[in-house]
């Protein structure tokens, strides 16, 4: 009988893996706190049409890349595919918007059907932050200071750019799609594919198009911060003031659009070369119309989602995963003899007056050299041996596995003053 295997595309996190995650969502955790975030959780699953009206439906999300079924009842529903709709969705259902500001995360995993590569799945992992009921430039100005804060904390600043646009309001936005169309017309036969197909639906996405003989075309094509309001000039000024003043740096990238429909006035991508080609971490920026267009009040947002693979490879691949992360234990603990009643006890009373002490118990017998290099292998920094000896006198013996320092018999107490000392 053959062997099942995941769907492509949808991945196991194995335990070696699982502790970079830990270690990289307890710094975000921490971070988002530190601000004054909370959590909120929504279904995986909802209704087709959420996605639809917020996404937009000519975009390649909606077209080509959700995970769409009739359930039983013949409703269309559909795996979240992005987290900011549903955080939406959610918000207003249970009364958290009108006339109030909100700060929420989430994470969890989302969907979507595209070719899997290093990077990109098609189950993939997010933490989102929005925020609600606040409409000037010092809340954008705040995500993107978190975020340089988390990238500090997690030792890869150096290896991140910010990438910064005002998309202005949905009035520039739509004369400034009239220019463009009218200049890329004359070019219809010269764009890639993609492009040629998104002139009709969505033509600003051909700003950010990788083929390079389109964006030699767009070089000469007209420039959105020529048509931006006077009200989004001014957002976008204030915003860039605060970043300066900040010392987070940034880079101005006029062709920046992001791929979906609700986004107005600031967006924003943290970008690396780190990674080759999947280089945005975290992404994101103000949709003050999609409450409205969800069926609530008016109501200003701004958010960002980051991509814990993408965060997880690069943390690997500059080499800022801390050696203790890698290390899933402290100690190991051999029993050598008939003291499994002893050996018990004495790793519950560490773990007791211990708490941080991440201790492994041997189990299934054997002998003390072959117990030995179990510990060894287990890469633990010591060995805790409980022997007939040590159980009589109701002490333990530490051996250390990676220094140079001679072994010591001490009581349970003593040994708990000397674990958390490190």
């Amino acid at each position: 009988m053959s062997k099942i295997q995941s769907l492509r595309g949808m991945s196991d996190l194995l335990p070696e893996q699982s502790a970079i995650w830990q270690y990289l969502e307890d710094k975000i955790l921490s971070v988002l706190q530190s601000y004054g975030y909370r959590e909120i959780r929504f279904p995986i699953l909802e209704n087709t049409e959420l996605f639809k009206r917020s996404i937009g439906e000519v975009t390649d999300i909606v077209e080509k890349e959700m995970y769409t079924f009739a359930d039983r009842n013949d409703e269309s529903i559909t795996l979240r595919p992005e987290g900011t709709a549903g955080c939406v969705r959610a918000s207003e259902q249970n009364g958290l918007l009108y006339n109030q500001i909100q700060r929420l995360w989430y994470r969890g995993p989302m969907f979507r059907y595209e070719r899997p590569q290093k990077g990109r799945l098609r189950q993939f992992h997010q933490f989102g932050a929005e925020v609600f009921g606040l409409q000037g430039p010092d809340i954008d100005a705040e995500l993107l200071t978190m975020t340089a804060r988390l990238w500090r904390e997690l030792g890869i600043s150096e290896h991140l750019t910010l990438q910064l646009n005002s998309l202005g309001s949905a009035a520039c936005r739509a004369t400034y799609r009239e220019a463009l169309v009218v200049y890329l017309s004359g070019y219809k036969e010269q764009l890639d594919a993609d492009s040629q197909r998104r002139l009709d639906t969505n033509p600003l996405r051909i700003l950010d198009s990788k083929s390079p003989q389109t964006q030699e075309i767009l070089l000469g094509a007209p420039k959105l911060d020529e048509f931006l309001d006077a009200d989004s000039q001014a957002h976008f000024k204030q915003l860039c003031g605060l970043l300066d003043a900040a010392g987070v740096a940034y880079e101005i990238n006029h062709k920046l659009v992001r791929g979906l429909d609700y986004y107005g006035k600031t967006v924003f991508e943290w970008v690396t070369d780190a990674l080759g080609a999947q280089g945005t971490v975290c992404a994101g920026g103000r949709y003050d119309g999609l409450v409205e267009q969800l069926g609530g009040k008016p109501t200003p947002a701004v958010g960002f989602g980051l991509g814990e693979e993408r965060l997880a490879l690069l943390l690997d691949a500059v080499g800022a995963v801390p050696d203790s992360v890698a290390r899933h234990l402290d100690a190991y603990l051999v029993a050598v003899g008939d003291v499994s009643t002893a050996a018990l006890l004495v790793s519950e009373a560490l773990r007791t007056k211990c708490p941080q002490l991440r201790l492994q118990n041997h189990c299934g017998g054997g002998s003390f050299k072959n117990q030995l290099k179990k510990a060894d292998r287990s890469g633990a920094d010591i060995a805790l041996i409980v022997g007939e000896d040590e159980a009589q006198a109701g002490t333990l013996t530490i051996k250390y596995l990676r220094e140079n320092k001679d072994q010591l018999t001490v009581s349970v107490d003593e040994a708990v003053a000397l674990l958390s000392k490190g």
